[in-house]
């Protein structure tokens, strides 16, 4: 985690309080409150930031390097590295959709209430596919967006090259960004310097526990 406010935990048995510099590991959860965010880095530079009210799972297949992100609950922007000509192919899946990226910019929202999720697609080009129903893929291009539905064929959807969608997640990018600047003229952001990383998580130390108990396992190697 590079950067954080409000609350965000990670499941260990129970949820402990991360703070900024600590170190997820594959197949943890993620959760934010209501006023909880964060932007984590993994080992190519590639970042994910998770908004408020949101649930995800880093690299829950942690055999394949590539599954990234599986987006439960909530809101959440990838920013995937690459390197010159060569793709950096990288999955996220939510309950709904896999999205097959190779280095690109795009953001994804999982509705609590029927596992609906939108995807936009900020820079680069992102191919969409339903996860539950088989089939053909959608490409999106730059500042185009699609909503997949748990109970409709991806041939049905429509991709939107409006602006609704594009001002919807920039507004919530915004917001975050926002947050995040005023913490960091502010003195307070860090990114936890002196840390150590793997190629696997993040960069940081141990999280800090949010009562008494054992401390939560090392990280692994």
């Amino acid at each position: 985690m590079i950067t954080l406010t409000g609350r965000v935990t990670v499941m260990r048995n129970s949820p402990w309080v991360l703070a900024e510099g600590d170190m997820i590991q594959p197949s943890e959860t993620v959760t934010t409150g209501p006023d909880g965010s964060a932007v984590f880095r993994v080992s190519d530079g590639s970042t994910f930031d998770v908004y408020p009210n949101s649930q995800v799972v880093f690299r829950a297949n942690a055999s394949n390097l590539k599954d990234l992100v599986d987006l439960y609950l909530g809101k959440i922007k990838v920013k995937i590295e690459h390197f010159g000509d060569v793709p950096n192919h990288n999955t996220v899946r939510t309950p709904t959709a896999v999205i097959a990226v190779r280095g690109t910019i795009f953001d994804v929202d999982v509705s609590g209430t029927d596992e609906t999720t939108q995807v936009l697609c900020e820079e680069g080009r992102v191919e969409v596919y339903h996860r539950l129903m088989p089939g053909n893929s959608r490409f999106l291009n730059q500042g185009e967006s699609v909503t997949i539905f748990k109970n409709q064929p991806l041939a049905k959807a429509t991709v939107d090259h409006g602006v609704l969608m594009q001002k919807v997640f920039r507004a919530m990018s915004d917001t975050l960004d926002q947050i995040l600047l005023r913490r960091a003229t502010g003195g307070t952001a860090g990114t936890g310097s002196g840390t150590t990383s793997t190629s696997s998580g993040d960069k940081g130390g141990t999280p800090a526990p949010t009562g008494g108990g054992a401390p939560p396992p090392p990280p692994h190697n």
